[in-house]
């Protein structure tokens, strides 16, 4: 993938808090806030996608909200249960 160097303006205190993280999972800042602005652009393609699907279909019901969430709440614990049997 090619890289392009940028210049960004931050806060001193997020860009120390945002080096201590990169320095705990042994990655560099920038692959820490490449990461946090793919996400970002994620989450934005996400939402895009539901008001696209609300607009066509309506909005979600409760029903639908408490069924989406306790599905993913199972797929986090799964992920969770899976990730510790590996790091035991």
């Amino acid at each position: 993938m090619a890289v392009k160097k940028v210049t960004v303006t931050l806060p001193e205190e997020l860009v120390e808090a945002l080096g201590s993280a990169a320095r705990e999972e042994g990655v560099p800042l920038s692959r820490l806030v490449a990461s946090a602005a793919e996400n970002e652009l994620r989450r934005r393609v996400g939402r895009k996608l539901v008001a696209d699907w609300q607009a066509e279909h309506g909005a979600f019901t409760l029903e639908e909200l408490a069924a989406a969430r306790a599905e993913m709440a199972a797929a986090d614990a799964e992920a969770f249960d899976v990730a510790e049997t590996t790091a035991a």
